[in-house]
């Protein structure tokens, strides 16, 4: 497959909130740790009480989130754009979103986000509250509030920034594509700075969706495992701040496909996925064997372990290290795709790789060679999977800008 490859662009500030806590910090201590964060559900994770009866199961919940936002934003109060404005503290990340607005221009700074919950669970409560013969509670009906583009437009007012808005809602591969859009800005001239990243928040709906389609695992997920069945639903945060040049966390390449093969489930052949990985590929000039770590998809159903197997015997060795995070935090859904940059980001920062967690006995008609224990080893080159619901993938390739030793003619 031939793609141009990309004009340098990197990441200069990141953060990323999650089950295992607040920050780049209580990330890396999770992936340290080998850390499970899943937890028994319950009302408080919902911010309202369902209408029916929750399913066994364990969530990925971002504790304190039951804190309204600051009063000035108070028009766009939802559990969604309080994680979102949460995660934002973390790390110098507000300091370093301001000074690229003075850098460039607030009109120069771009803001694309990934979510697929966004605000829904404001109409959840609106319709618990009407079936308990409660009346509407008026906040239900803000338009702020009733789109899928709330999360973008609360950053944009919260950071004073009034360059392109962009949402991007993929299901779990959203917060992946968003580093290709904001690429595509970047190149073009459109924007000097992107602010991309994903958020997703706990909500009813997921839950009891996963639920009704039989994906959704009583124990915490095993991904890999002979005995999987099923996701853990999670909720997590995201942001990278990208502008033009190499770094440390350089974006290598990326790419993007769609299977066309059913409303729920992929190509059992991967051939999508292949897709979208070769043209990653081919933009970061480099072949398979390149790739040091690998974050994958992983997320524990029976179907989508298989595919994605298939995809890594066709194309990877043991010599790249491969797990998947979800057994730390769940699926986070609409976040995937960041958070699993955000894995490869420590791992190109620090060198320690997530393990599978919860993962005992792998299924031994599955690729072989995923890493169920956190290791440390030198990555200079990382990737990630995300492959969502309805067939649409997305493979980014991250670097610590050093990596030009990897790069293969005819890749």
């Amino acid at each position: 497959m031939t793609a141009p490859p990309l004009a340098p662009i990197h990441v200069t500030a990141w953060s990323a909130t999650s089950a295992l806590g607040a920050g780049r910090a209580a990330q890396l201590a999770g992936v340290r740790d080998g850390r499970c964060a899943l937890r028994p559900p319950c009302g408080v994770d919902f911010g309202y009480p369902p209408l029916a009866a929750l399913p066994e199961t364990v969530v990925g919940r971002v504790d304190g989130l039951e804190t309204p936002l600051p009063a000035s934003f108070s028009r766009w109060d939802c559990r969604n754009n309080r994680l979102a404005w949460a995660a934002l503290q973390p790390d110098g990340l507000l300091a370093a979103v301001r000074a690229a607005r003075e850098r460039h221009g607030p009109a120069r700074v771009a803001v694309v986000m990934g979510t697929s919950t966004a605000s829904i669970a404001v109409t959840e409560s609106a319709y618990r509250g009407l079936g308990a013969g409660e009346a509407l509670d008026p906040a239900a009906l803000a338009p702020e509030l009733q789109s899928v583009d709330s999360l973008t437009a609360f950053l944009q007012e919260a950071l004073a920034l009034h360059g392109p808005g962009l949402t991007v809602s993929t299901a779990c591969s959203s917060s992946a594509k968003v580093f290709c859009t904001a690429e595509r800005l970047l190149r073009l001239g459109v924007a000097d700075a992107v602010l991309a990243g994903g958020v997703d928040s706990l909500c009813a709906s997921t839950l009891f969706g996963f639920h009704a389609l039989e994906l959704v695992s009583a124990r915490p997920c095993r991904p890999f495992d002979a005995a999987r069945d099923g996701i853990n639903i999670g909720e997590a945060a995201g942001f990278a701040l990208l502008e033009r040049g190499t770094g440390p966390r350089q974006l290598l390449g990326y790419g993007e496909s769609s299977d066309a093969h059913h409303l729920s489930a992929p190509d059992p052949e991967g051939a999508g996925a292949e897709r979208a990985l070769d043209a990653a590929l081919a933009r970061a000039q480099l072949a398979p064997s390149a790739i040091d770590h690998l974050q994958l998809h992983g997320t524990a159903t029976r179907l989508n372990d298989a595919v994605e197997s298939h995809l890594l015997a066709r194309r990877y060795t043991a010599a790249t290290t491969a797990s998947s995070s979800k057994g730390m935090i769940g699926h986070t859904l609409g976040a995937a795709g960041v958070m699993g940059s955000a894995f490869c980001w420590l791992a190109l920062e620090t060198g320690d790789v997530p393990g599978t967690i919860n993962t005992r006995e792998p299924d031994p008609a599955l690729w072989p060679h995923v890493a169920l224990e956190p290791l440390r080893r030198d990555v200079a080159v990382a990737a990630t999977h995300n492959f969502a619901f309805g067939g649409s993938n997305c493979v980014l390739v991250w670097a610590d800008g050093a990596a030009s030793h990897h790069q293969s003619e005819g890749a």
